[in-house]
């Protein structure tokens, strides 16, 4: 969870719209957690599944289409403002994005990329509100451990476990399991630039 003294307690949306700009903020039963900005690797892991789901499920590049999958997005739950690291709304449900930044729809499927910093806020607090809102999915990513936790909505409990994945596993995973992703992408290092050949003469 974020540090003691980036928790303010009692709370109200007026200090999170104080919150500068550049800090991520979330406000949760009446109290504001100031977020730490994400790591290089939290930052590439998020950009790299974005891509993956976004081609066959935002564009219908090799895929269904039928959804918005957005990066960082801020959404309002109520009187709860959470910021995932990614969403997804089926296109039935939310035909456009709004035009300001507040999502009031919640999303069909929310990506956590887990931290040491907020683990425990992204397990405990943010699955408990994502459940009473009724969001449908929910992954959680490791990138140190190099994990996939896949998780749908019950009825007889907030939430089902129905995938455990790991390192370089090739998964179909609900909601997107029309498509296989190769979890080792995830971690993957850039290759190096090709060369253009060799270089002129002098």
């Amino acid at each position: 969870m974020p540090h003691s003294d980036d928790v303010l307690h009692p709370a109200t949306l007026a200090d999170l719209d104080g919150v500068p700009a550049e800090q991520r903020a979330e406000f949760i039963e009446d109290t504001l957690f100031l977020c730490p900005r994400p790591s290089g690797v939290h930052s590439l892991v998020a950009s790299r599944l974005g891509g993956r789901v976004d081609g066959p499920f935002g564009l219908g590049d090799g895929g269904p289409g039928g959804f918005w999958i957005l990066d960082a997005p801020e959404v309002h739950l109520g009187k709860n403002v959470v910021v995932p690291d990614l969403s997804g709304w089926r296109v039935e449900r939310m035909s456009e994005p709004p035009a300001d930044h507040r999502f009031t729809i919640a999303p069909d499927w929310v990506c956590e990329v887990l931290s040491a910093s907020t683990a425990t806020h992204d397990r405990i607090r943010k699955m408990r509100l994502y459940a009473a809102a009724g969001v449908g999915h929910v992954w959680l990513i490791d990138p140190v451990a190099r994990t996939l936790e896949v998780f749908r909505r019950g009825t007889d409990e907030p939430w089902h476990v129905i995938g455990l994945h790991e390192e370089a596993e090739r998964v179909r995973a609900e909601p997107f399991q029309a498509i296989e992703i190769d979890l080792a992408l995830l971690w993957k290092k850039p290759r190096p630039a090709a060369a253009d050949g060799p270089p002129p003469r002098i």
